[in-house]
Order: C-alpha cells, then sequence, then structure tokens
C-alpha cells in the first residue's frame, strides 16, 4: 500500500495587531509555502526562511504583506530561485505601486538583476488551483474591504481551510460545502460584539456574524479563532463559544502545529 506524508500547518503568527506576544497573519504549510506574511515570519530562523519556496496572500493590507520585502531581504543571498508570490491580479498591483516601488522599498522582481530576480509574481485566480506536490491551494473569494481571498488546501491525508479577512458572504461558505472532506478550519473573528458595527463598515467578523454564517456549513471540523484585536482575544472567544455551541471553537495561538 502507498504511504501518504501528512501535511503539516504551522502559525506563525495570528494576531490582528501587535505587541509582546502577539504577531499578524501567516502560516507555514510542509515547511516551504506561506499563507500571508505578516509579522509571523519573524519567527523563522535564516535557514527556515530560506526554504520558504513560495507565498499565496489573502490581499494587500501591511498585516498581511509587510515581511515580505524583511524576509526577502534578509536571505537575499541565499535565494538560488525566484521566491513566487502568489495573489489576485489587484493585490499584485498594489504591491508593485505602494510597496516594491523602489521608494518604500527596492523592487526585488528586478533584484539581482531583472533575468534573475529574487521574487516572482504570478497571478492566481480562484478557478486555477496550483498544485505543489500532493497538495492543492485553492483561492476562494470572501468579502473585505479589498480585494480579499481564502484558502483551502487539500491533499492525501486531509484539508484546511483559512477564512482570510472577511465578514457575511456566501462564496466561502459554498466552497467548502463542495469539498468532500474539511478536517480544520481557521476563521477570523476580529472584535467582539460590542463593535458589530465597525465591523461591519471594515468588513470583519464579530462573533454573532460568525455564528449565523457558519450555519451554511456542512462540514464539521475544528474551528479556530484568528486575527482578534490585541487585548480582545478572550471576551471575542467567550461570545463566539457561547453563539456557536454546537462546533468545537478554539482561539488560535501563535506557535501551534497541526498535522493533517
Amino acid at each position: 500500500m502507498e504511504s501518504r506524508v501528512s501535511m503539516e500547518l504551522r502559525v506563525l503568527g495570528c494576531s490582528g495587531g501587535i505587541g509582546a506576544g502577539h504577531r499578524t497573519t501567516s502560516f507555514l504549510v510542509d515547511g516551504e509555502s506561506l499563507i500571508d506574511a505578516g509579522s509571523g515570519v519573524g519567527s523563522l530562523t535564516l535557514d527556515e526562511m530560506a526554504h520558504v519556496r513560495r507565498i499565496f496572500l489573502t490581499h494587500s493590507h501591511l498585516d498581511h504583506v509587510h515581511c515580505i520585502p524583511l524576509m526577502v531581504d534578509s536571505i537575499f543571498d541565499l535565494v538560488r530561485q525566484p521566491i513566487e508570490v502568489y495573489a489576485q491580479a489587484d493585490t499584485l498591483r498594489a504591491l508593485e505601486k505602494h510597496l516594491f516601488n523602489g521608494v518604500i522599498w527596492p523592487d526585488f522582481t528586478r533584484l539581482p538583476h531583472p533575468e534573475r530576480p529574487v521574487l516572482k509574481f504570478i497571478p492566481m485566480d480562484a478557478e486555477h488551483p496550483v498544485r505543489v506536490g500532493a497538495l492543492k491551494f485553492r483561492m476562494i473569494p470572501v468579502n473585505h474591504i479589498v480585494p480579499t481571498v481564502g484558502y483551502c488546501v487539500s491533499g492525501p491525508t486531509g484539508t484546511f481551510a483559512f477564512s482570510g479577512d472577511t465578514t457575511t458572504n456566501d462564496s466561502f461558505w459554498q466552497a467548502l460545502n463542495a469539498e468532500p472532506r474539511l478536517d480544520l478550519l481557521v476563521v477570523e473573528a476580529a472584535f467582539a460584539d460590542d463593535e458589530m458595527e465597525l465591523c461591519r463598515m471594515a468588513r470583519h467578523y464579530c462573533p454573532t456574524l460568525l455564528a449565523q454564517d457558519l450555519r451554511k456549513l456542512h462540514h464539521r471540523p475544528k474551528v479556530y479563532l484568528t486575527h482578534a484585536k490585541p487585548g480582545e482575544e478572550e471576551t471575542i472567544a467567550h461570545e463566539c463559544r457561547q453563539l456557536i455551541s454546537d462546533r468545537d471553537v478554539g482561539q488560535l495561538s501563535g506557535g501551534e502545529v497541526f498535522t493533517l
């Protein structure tokens, strides 16, 4: 019988802000694929950074992208082939215009030489998943203030999904329901219910809005909450557990490792 190698998901950062013990969103899959590149990337050693071959971005907001330039600068001399950055075309254009523009940071898609860059931007859309060995990275449009996606990552031994930054929507849940299995769901809940109006304006989930949308999900995965504003984690988790009493809900922590 063919042996199957499990998939490893390492939480580098999962906070909605910074401070002691708080790092912003970044997940490492099997040691070589990042989903988002917030300040959580700073928990990697130089050797671990040098093993990153690709980055899948959910959107262009700073807390999800700002460690790309810092990481690449740190391992510049160690990069032997371009690190591939997969994202929606709108997100890549934002990076080109506002980040790798020669003013905020050098354009590493042209350095050290345009024909041998350390970064390569690759447009991706929901209709064309990217395969990495036995894994499939599938992009799912969601509802945020800028063009944003979540991801579903599936392999022979398991499937997990990450909502990205979003609020009430149907697309994410319909896409997950179409999957044959879902073992782990990482979903944002950025604010407590007393800031619901701010949630609606910023297009994030609060416990009530998340509870309403989770009713759309047919699968019964373990649910982990992410992207809480620093200091609000316990309140948000408590409200979610009160409102989502029929599911196994936990608060995600940086440094956790899941094997699927």
